[in-house]
């Protein structure tokens, strides 16, 4: 049997990120200005705004992948100098390895780290029951459906116990009712880790069903940051505040 502290690390805490007057992007085509914006530990950002507003940008920045080329970003108040394992990247495309199974792409970063076989393996398979793929571990990619894929990818992100995980429109390919369940998946599985999130994403409801506050990109700049009424619950998309709050970001997009 598998004990929940092979797949929660209630111990780590969620990383602290912030950008201070930061521009973003690259030297010939900066596309972000004056970011002041902090992140709180254990919290889900989402971020929003129109195609070529700096919503990508903004995350492989945070994610060590991108330089400010002005300003400061931060973890824990410690200047970003690159890639960290403190912080796992999701995309939209699963890049899972097709050629590995599904357990062998969720064991790959664990075997980064050092982890020994047999622990790396009773992980991998931990993870991959807790987001739904029990007794698929040994199919290879290109044998499950896109969703289950997507389910794996969180897996392998997870199973590192990473501080911090960016999230670029993972399930921005998915049909409506498996972007749904993927939805109630990730709050379910991010529950007890601790992680600080950053999702980006086009779908306005998306951003409010799963956030905790929902950040506005747009004309180059953060337009707004506005706090999402809680709890979460998808049967709640007619409270009235969270009615006027969808009202406001896309009257704030200009949609």
């Amino acid at each position: 049997m598998t004990s929940s502290s092979d797949v929660r690390s209630p111990s780590r805490t969620g990383a602290g990120l912030a950008l201070r007057d930061a521009t973003l992007g690259r030297p010939d085509a900066p596309v972000l200005h004056g970011v002041d914006l902090d992140v709180a530990p254990g919290e889900i950002l989402t971020v929003v705004g129109p195609s070529g507003c700096g919503k990508s940008t903004l995350l492989r920045t945070l994610a060590g992948l991108l330089s400010p080329l002005a300003g400061e970003v931060t973890q824990d108040t410690l200047r970003l100098t690159g890639p960290s394992a403190d912080r796992a990247l999701i995309f939209q495309e699963d890049a899972l390895l097709p050629w590995r199974t599904l357990r062998a792409n969720v064991e790959l970063p664990l075997a980064i780290q050092g982890l020994p076989r047999a622990g790396r393996r009773t992980r991998a398979e931990a993870w991959l029951t807790r987001v739904g793929l029990a007794g698929q571990s040994r199919r290879l990619p290109h044998h499950v459906s896109g969703g289950q894929r997507q389910r794996a990818q969180l897996a392998r992100a997870l199973a590192p116990a990473p501080r911090a995980v960016l999230m670029d429109e993972p399930f921005g390919a998915l049909d409506a009712q498996t972007r749904a369940g993927m939805q109630d998946l990730l709050v379910e599985v991010l529950r007890g880790t601790g992680a600080t999130v950053v999702f980006v994403t086009h779908d306005v409801d998306e951003a409010l069903f799963l956030g905790d506050r929902v950040a506005l990109l747009r004309s180059g700049r953060l337009a707004a940051l506005h706090d999402v009424p809680h709890p979460r619950d998808r049967a709640a998309h007619d409270d009235p505040a969270r009615v006027a709050l969808r009202r406001e970001v896309l009257s704030s997009l200009g949609t």
